[in-house]
């Protein structure tokens, strides 16, 4: 079986500007993709069953992004087939790094094509929207400005540098960081010009911090190093370096209760590079 990417992403910034009347948070992000991902296989089967053969620590069947996916497509094109779904885990769970909704997307993508489904980029958008705010931006295939809740999405070509990911032993809750945020005191809007010129925080990161100690200490860990913040709801933290050396550099001082990695922005999803021609 073909082995088919689903990358990790990183939030460079990340204003929450408002809230909807239905309880939705609007946004203002820049989402990049990082050569680090996950890896899944699909076996195509004739019975209609979507199932998977590994398990998640912690996420039954019924609530992986991937599972539910493949449901979703299967729903919309009428389609009789199913699938095997093999997962290979590497984006932690609740890091912020988007490792769900890359996988859904990645299994939107991939069987929109085994299956010969034919739905185009707008009803698969319309699919990934379903599924989580964080889908679109992985079924568009290049970095982009997010706002709206996520899913609308303009093309943007950050800069593809080195980062220092750490990621602290817990799985942060999205919903409960945005429900710390209350109704007031959300950020007014910036432009893509605001963000070149430095405009780099994270509106959760103070309500992250708060709640995960873990987090807190991450942060003041690797801000001995540069500025360091968190990615998305977190919580994962990140540090722009030179280059892979001195990324590795400073991993090999984090403490023991520290995982991370260094990894490498792209502004290319590797699917989108005649993957799926």
């Amino acid at each position: 079986m073909e082995v088919w990417p689903a990358p990790a992403k990183l939030n460079l910034f990340l204003h929450v500007t408002g809230r909807r009347a239905d309880g939705y948070h609007l946004l203002q992000t820049v989402f990049q993709f990082l050569d680090f991902g996950d890896e899944l296989k699909f076996r195509v089967t004739h019975d209609g069953q979507i199932t998977r053969s590994t398990p998640l620590a912690g996420v039954v069947a019924e609530d992986d992004l991937s599972v539910r996916a493949a449901r979703l497509l299967r729903a919309a094109c009428g389609c009789e087939k199913g699938a095997q779904i093999h997962l290979r885990k590497r984006i932690p769970l609740g890091g912020g790094l988007g490792g769900g909704s890359s996988d859904a997307a990645t299994t939107l993508l991939v069987l929109n094509r085994l299956w010969n489904a034919g739905l185009g980029q707008a009803e698969l958008l319309e699919l990934g929207v379903r599924l989580g705010a964080d889908v679109p931006v992985f079924l568009g295939g290049h970095a982009a400005w997010g706002e709206g809740i996520g899913e609308v999405l303009t093309p943007v070509e950050p800069e593809e540098a080195w980062y220092v990911v750490v990621v602290p032993p817990v799985r942060v809750s999205t919903a409960a960081a945005f429900g710390d945020l209350g109704l007031t005191g959300f950020s007014a809007p910036i432009t893509i010009r605001d963000f070149h010129a430095g405009r780099l925080g994270n509106d959760l990161e103070p309500v992250v911090r708060r709640r995960y100690p873990e987090v807190d200490r991450a942060c003041q860990w690797l801000s001995e190093f540069g500025m360091a913040r968190m990615t998305g709801s977190g919580g994962c933290v990140f540090l722009k370096v030179t280059d892979a050396s001195a990324g590795e550099q400073i991993l090999s001082k984090r403490p023991q209760w520290l995982e991370g990695f260094v990894t490498h922005g792209v502004n290319s999803h590797p699917l989108f590079a005649g993957r799926l021609d």
